[in-house]
């Protein structure tokens, strides 16, 4: 009775209430400030990440066209026709964004390892190593003969995906890759040589080096011990079995070198050009041999272009930004529109090309050395149709034909084939 009594006396009542209200004002000013904002948690997952250094100040975002980096978007698929801008316009507004930029800095919630790498993105979308191959075979057998072509090199490498692909179906073929991008060699040893087969590491070498220099190319994969059959080593200048050049090896002349994705391009000058083509000649069986390169033309390759291909977990972009009639300079991009997770790595590969001709190529071959030259030409179908496809069906039932004279057409690609 004494509970009953005490709660209905005022005084204490009206005390007990205000204690009450006091402790729920409490209670709804912690909950207040506990919980966030809807635009705060819509900020939060809207947040980006991209590859280099966090916390990138403005003065330092113009460079980033030299790197690839990653910005995490809602999924969103390219227009099947370009923007009417210029294709530099994006990238100005990307720069005047900063707040989105730093934002996305900070957003960590996919790793880099859920992302694929960007070399297996390239091999994916753009390369085609049996079809070269093919080619490569039926090109030799034609133009030499004679013979079963054994050993190859491809200059321009990059992962090496051609050379490993080469090493698959006789154990006798060798292969030699030269790049200079180290990072792409790495990787292909790391992910392309271990997938075909458990002799490969000792049939295949990898040179880190420039083309125009290749005799002073280093050794990337000299942790093989089981060097190539037919393969002498000599004693390189510093002794070190870490630091072996091309020119310490004596290997069997190519019967094959090819040049591909364009590769030829990234040279600007005609002696340049030439000095290539002589390297590439020295190289050959004096018993005969071929050099293949390609190249790609038409109407539309000489203005600004952007192309896309989807594939299941990506879109690929191809974008050309620009096109000098006078110096026959162009800039190249190549993006990946990842669909999971949802992120876009602009600028994964970028080029500085010069758009060769082919009698220019076939006057700088030649003059190099080689004996004749020949042209296979497939006629693309109008950029206007293939500028959103899927996966690699654009052109695909169209075969090359070896021709010598040609109709300009609004796109075409060629290998070219210089005989030693």
């Amino acid at each position: 009775m004494q509970h009953v009594t005490t709660s209905n006396n005022p005084s204490q009542r009206e005390k007990k209430e205000t204690q009450n209200l006091s402790a729920t004002k409490r209670f709804y000013i912690v909950v207040a400030v506990s919980l966030p904002s809807p635009l705060a948690a819509e900020k939060k997952g809207e947040k980006a990440v991209r590859m280099g250094k966090n916390g990138k100040k403005r003065s330092h975002q113009q460079n980033r066209r030299d790197r690839a980096y990653y910005l995490e978007e809602e999924e969103q698929e390219y227009p099947a026709v370009p923007p009417t801008e210029s294709p530099g316009a994006e990238e100005e507004q990307e720069d005047e964004n900063p707040e989105i930029e730093k934002e996305s800095q900070d957003d960590l919630s996919v790793s880099s390892s859920d992302v694929p790498s960007k070399f297996s993105l390239y091999q994916q979308s753009v390369q085609s190593p049996k079809g070269d191959i093919s080619y490569l075979q039926k090109f030799f057998l034609m133009y030499v003969g004679g013979r079963v072509p054994l050993h190859f090199q491809e200059d321009f490498c990059g992962t090496a995906l051609l050379s490993t692909e080469w090493l698959r179906n006789d154990t006798r073929r060798t292969a030699i890759g030269l790049d200079l991008d180290v990072e792409a060699l790495d990787w292909c040893m790391e992910n392309n040589a271990n997938k075909v087969g458990a002799d490969v590491s000792s049939r295949i070498f990898l040179f880190h080096g420039n083309v125009l220099q290749p005799l002073k190319a280093k050794l990337v994969n000299a942790a093989t011990q089981n060097l190539m059959q037919n393969i002498t080593l000599g004693d390189s200048e510093d002794g070190s079995p870490d630091h072996k050049l091309m020119k310490d090896f004596q290997f069997p002349a190519r019967d094959i070198v090819c040049a591909f994705n364009y590769s030829c391009c990234c040279l600007h000058t005609r002696q340049e050009l030439v000095s290539y083509f002589k390297h590439a000649l020295i190289a050959l069986n004096k018993k005969g041999g071929i050099f293949v390169m390609d190249l790609y033309g038409g109407t539309s390759a000489e203005q600004e272009l952007r192309m896309q291909r989807r594939f299941p977990n990506f879109t690929y972009v191809w974008e050309q930004a620009e096109f000098d009639i006078i110096k026959r300079k162009t800039r190249i991009s190549l993006h990946f529109n990842l669909h999971k997770p949802q992120r876009k790595i602009r600028h994964a590969f970028s080029y500085s090309w010069r758009l060769w001709s082919l009698p220019e190529i076939k006057d700088c071959l030649e003059e190099a050395g080689f004996q004749s030259v020949h042209f296979w030409i497939r006629h693309m179908p109008d950029s206007e149709e293939i500028k959103s496809t899927y996966g690699l069906t654009a052109g695909r039932d169209i075969k090359y034909e070896e021709v010598t004279s040609f109709q300009q057409q609004d796109s075409w690609n060629a290998y070219i084939v210089g005989v030693a």
